[in-house]
């Protein structure tokens, strides 16, 4: 089991617990999930919050900080003889605590004498058998428990913002997706079927010890923007989205996405949709350095689609009031992008407001910009995602032409040429730094003429 240092440990929960000053604070670990049966479970993720502060990638764990009494716990259970016949022998628990700063290990049975209801705080919970044994605990209907804002506001605050060492991590998280990326632009070809591709991706992502950060996307229906079916055969003249990334051993993610022509070369129509989606991308990048409110970021990519798309007569009229009129989410209905780290949508199950807004900065209700997870001003130690994408979904571009909605800027006859083109979207993970931005990772090609190339 890969660690930081017992020091990088302690340090992280002395400064939550300087941040929070007084009472409890309990961390729900993740338990085994089954698939059909008991025995049959999925793959074990741990909760991320647990691993920041505890590390420890095991089941059946949780862990109390009392600060009042200056007092840290893990609880959970020793490896007996059964497990050791089923899963073979363990560094204990014990052992594993004390690498990361923790020197009282007690049997889960015993939590309810060290909790006082009264002053415990602990974060949202998004597993449903860590809400009951929280309602059990703190003798607390499920829809009862009140998750600490000071805690989650705390939690929030510090793991935004990534140091050095979940750097290289994370920097490791990309490289592996490189080359997934990489081994996806070589293995696409017309004739065969998509999850002939994603085998090869996953094939190339265990050979490098790593797992999924999310399921793969990978679609000649790049128009839907979560595509998880892989069913389909590709065909020349198609595009294929490819998201997808993987996350170290730690925990820590990558996510990228490419856009390939099926053919191997795209075609003038392909070409003028994504070239402008990758100025989008190139654009906001360089745009990126700290106190840029993200938002400002996302509608500047907007203008850049709409006055693109103007140039091809696909929209008319003035590109400022098209972007105050929210026609750019007919075209790019989700945000320009959201913060990463130890989960592939960073902090996201604390609550995303907390994490992509703050007070006096409300969600928009237009499309696309409601879907913007990521609107705050950025900070030195922010990594977030850039992808900016251009779809070009025909049940919704059926819905808006009969309400009439945008006749004054949409040229739907015009749109009705690529009511089968899909969809194109380009994404890179930045660090935010002191004086700009840094992409992480190798390059990953995405210059047309560089993916045309590793494709031929």
């Amino acid at each position: 089991m890969k660690l930081f240092s017992a020091e990088t440990y302690k340090n992280r929960r002395n400064n939550l617990k300087k941040a929070i000053g007084k009472g409890q604070i309990l961390f729900l670990g993740n338990n085994e999930a089954p698939m059909n049966y008991t025995d049959n479970t999925f793959r074990f993720r741990q909760d991320s919050s647990f691993l920041y502060y505890f590390g420890i990638n095991l089941p059946g764990l949780s862990a109390l900080i009392d600060i009042d009494h200056d007092q840290e716990i893990i609880f959970g259970h020793e490896f007996s003889i059964d497990d050791i016949i089923w899963i073979g022998p363990h560094e204990s628990l014990a052992s594993l605590a004390s690498k990361v700063g923790v020197e009282q290990t007690i049997s889960p049975s015993e939590i309810d004498k060290y909790i006082f209801k009264n002053a415990v705080h602990f974060l949202p919970q998004y597993r449903f058998d860590n809400q009951i044994f929280l309602s059990e605990l703190l003798d607390q209907k499920v829809s009862e428990l009140k998750p600490s804002l000071s805690l989650i506001q705390a939690v929030i605050a510090q793991r935004s913002i990534k140091t050095a060492e979940e750097i290289l991590q994370m920097t490791e998280a990309v490289n592996i997706t490189r080359q997934m990326h990489i081994t996806a632009m070589k293995s696409t070809s017309a004739g065969k079927m998509e999850y002939e591709v994603v085998g090869k991706i996953l094939e190339t992502m265990h050979g490098h010890n790593a797992e999924l950060s999310y399921p793969v996307i990978f679609s000649v229906n790049g128009q839907t923007l979560h595509n998880h079916y892989h069913g389909n055969k590709m065909h020349a003249g198609q595009l294929a989205i490819n998201d997808s990334g993987c996350e170290t051993e730690m925990g820590y993610a990558g996510d990228i996405t490419r856009t390939i022509p099926v053919s191997g070369k795209f075609t003038q129509k392909q070409k003028d949709i994504y070239e402008t989606v990758l100025e989008m991308e190139v654009s906001s990048i360089e745009s990126l350095k700290p106190e840029l409110m993200y938002r400002d970021v996302h509608l500047s990519a907007n203008k850049i689609l709409l006055t693109n798309l103007k140039s091809l007569g696909l929209v008319n009229g003035n590109v400022d009031d098209m972007l105050t009129e929210g026609v750019g989410g007919l075209f790019m209905p989700h945000g320009l992008g959201h913060m990463i780290g130890l989960d592939v949508h960073d902090l996201e199950a604390l609550g995303e407001n907390y994490v992509g807004y703050r007070d006096g900065l409300e969600r928009c209700t237009q499309l696309g910009l409601k879907s913007l997870r990521m609107a705050k001003e950025l900070e030195a130690g922010h990594v977030i995602t850039v992808e900016p994408g251009c779809y070009f979904i025909p049940e919704l571009i059926s819905k808006y032409k009969s309400e009439g909605k945008f006749k004054d800027f949409v040229n739907y006859s015009k749109l009705e040429e690529y009511l089968d083109f899909g969809g194109v979207r380009i994404e890179d993970n930045v660090l935010i730094t002191e004086s700009g931005y840094e992409i992480l990772g190798e390059v990953i090609p995405k210059g047309v003429e560089e993916v045309e190339e590793i494709m031929k």
